[in-house]
């Protein structure tokens, strides 16, 4: 295993307000988050902009650290403008804040997939009192002043191992749609071996998050069900009202799941996923923890690496939140600490890391 330095953990007590910029084409909306946002002295509110074509000029001249951003607005969407948003941003988040990002919402699993950091459910004018400003502001707390604040833990480049794996588990949460956008566009139809997937989402998004992954991974997609078998070939999410694990089943393996409480609280558990994967697969499984806030995955990993299996998390620099894969790497569970291209070429050549 790669050793991996010290973590340095600057303090940003001192630390300068984080810049964000509004734009929704609502001038109530506006004012609205705008005095949410200024109530907390973390942030301060650098530009209100009523469109994209606006907010591109903005970030053409000045730096945010964060968007609050529309989706549906006159001229160019706030869906359509987001990859220029992104990148004239240079590396500002977006948090998208739309009537448009309720349950289910199709929209909001492709602005996640586009790069999008988070959503929230923007209410009908005359509903923003109340939980709204709370959770606007928290959710950018945890976006610009939460984990990402943890320097960086490095490891060398991999070194490939002889052995291959026979399956693969990733785990993501805030930010890991856009990993797994990168990662699984990236595998060619020749790479059959069976990948699961446990990623934070509410349940009725699901059935639209395995529909986005069928079409991003070329291959078929599903949410488990009980007693599911595993075969070559296929990808499997876990459901969001239940932990996915997998258990040996004859010549093969079978999904079982679980709904008892996970220690991380999470719904589904990225944790359960990989400890099962160490006893079903061993020295044969690859774990892949991307981006996310909190620990979910860490224990989980130990186990992976524990049994002899390898594991990969997402770097510092590309993930929105360097919560999940930072706990594995500070565990010293982490074989590689690779962006996501890397880990997509990782996975491609079939072999593990050392």
């Amino acid at each position: 295993m790669q050793p991996v330095s010290a973590i340095a953990r600057p303090s940003v007590a001192d630390a300068p307000p984080t810049r964000i910029l509004i734009v929704d084409d609502s001038a109530v909306a506006r004012a609205v988050i705008g005095r949410a946002i200024e109530a907390d002295p973390r942030f301060k509110v650098v530009g209100s902009v009523p469109h994209t074509a606006a907010a591109l000029g903005f970030l053409k001249t000045n730096r945010a650290d964060a968007l609050v951003l529309d989706i549906e607005m006159p001229g160019v969407s706030g869906l359509a403008a987001l990859p220029s948003l992104i990148a004239e941003g240079q590396g500002a988040k977006v948090l998208i804040v739309s009537s448009s990002a309720g349950d289910g919402a199709s929209t909001t699993i492709e602005a996640l997939a586009l790069g999008a950091a988070d959503t929230l459910v923007k209410p009908a004018v005359g509903g923003f009192a109340g939980r709204f400003s709370v959770d606007l502001v928290e959710k950018l707390g945890r976006l610009c002043t939460g984990e990402r604040a943890v320097g960086p833990v490095r490891a060398a480049p991999p070194r490939l191992a002889a052995g291959g794996f026979d399956i693969v588990g990733i785990g993501a949460s805030t930010g890991g749609i856009h990993a797994l956008k990168l990662i699984l566009t990236e595998l060619p139809a020749s790479f059959t071996v069976p990948i699961l997937i446990t990623q934070h989402l509410p349940e009725s998004f699901m059935p639209y998050f395995a529909a986005q992954v069928a079409v991003l991974a070329n291959r078929p997609c599903v949410v488990a069900e009980n007693r599911m078998r595993i075969h070559a070939g296929h990808v499997y999410v876990a459901p969001g009202d239940a932990h996915m694990r997998i258990v040996s089943a004859g010549d093969g393996a079978a999904v079982r799941l679980i709904d008892k409480a996970a220690p991380s609280g999470c719904m589904p558990s990225v944790d359960p996923m990989l400890e099962s994967l160490a006893e079903v697969y061993g020295a044969r499984a690859l774990a892949i923890v991307l981006s996310g806030m909190g620990r979910d995955g860490s224990a989980g990993a130990a186990q992976i690496a524990h049994a002899g299996g390898a594991v990969v998390v997402q770097d510092r620099e590309s993930s929105v939140v360097w919560g999940m894969p930072g706990a594995v790497a500070r565990a010293g569970s982490a074989h590689a600490i690779l962006p996501p291209a890397e880990i997509a070429k990782l996975i491609v050549t079939g072999r593990r890391p050392s």
